[in-house]
């Protein structure tokens, strides 16, 4: 029974994230919006996943909540940061970093989960992996230790998506 749901529903979190977030981006919620909603959260993961990879042994959706809501903080703040360098710093005075950030995470969701929230937050981007994995390179708007950031950014997201993927 187990291996024919698997079958059918090969990623069930997946599967309701995207009917609640079919239904939500509806004008009107209405049951044949939901259904439609539950049919697009099958059908896509079981068309998608033979080009999926293993997902991850270990992952804590409990603590995942946190850090989501951790980092739509982040966001906010940072919106006011960057309006704020944009409006009040000129240009020429503008200190534009590249930081390199070394990896302790080791398993592939974990770094792409890292890399999207720091390119989700203003004022940073994700510009590139290094080959085996074991460090991102981080464009930074404004700063003035670049030290200080990666060490930021290894304290706040980096240990916290380790316990997530623990």
């Amino acid at each position: 029974m187990a291996r024919a749901f698997r079958w059918l529903m090969p990623h069930p979190f997946l599967t309701l994230l995207l009917a609640i977030g079919w239904t939500m981006l509806q004008n009107d919620i209405s049951a044949g919006m939901v259904v439609f909603g539950i049919i697009l959260g099958i059908l896509i993961p079981w068309g998608t996943s033979v080009w999926w990879p293993d997902t991850p042994n270990r992952f804590s959706l409990l603590k995942m909540i946190p850090y989501s809501l951790m980092v739509m903080w982040d966001i906010m703040v940072a919106n006011v940061q960057v309006a704020w360098i944009v409006i009040s710093v000129p240009n020429s005075k503008l200190k534009p970093a590249w930081i390199v950030i070394p990896l302790d995470l080791v398993e592939p969701e974990a770094i792409t989960l890292l890399a999207g929230t720091i390119t989700l937050t203003p004022g940073t981007v994700s510009c590139d992996l290094s080959d085996g994995g074991h460090s991102l390179l981080v464009h930074v708007l404004h700063t003035d230790d670049p030290d200080a950031e990666r060490d930021t950014i290894k304290a706040r997201y980096e240990a916290r998506l380790k316990e997530i993927f623990s």
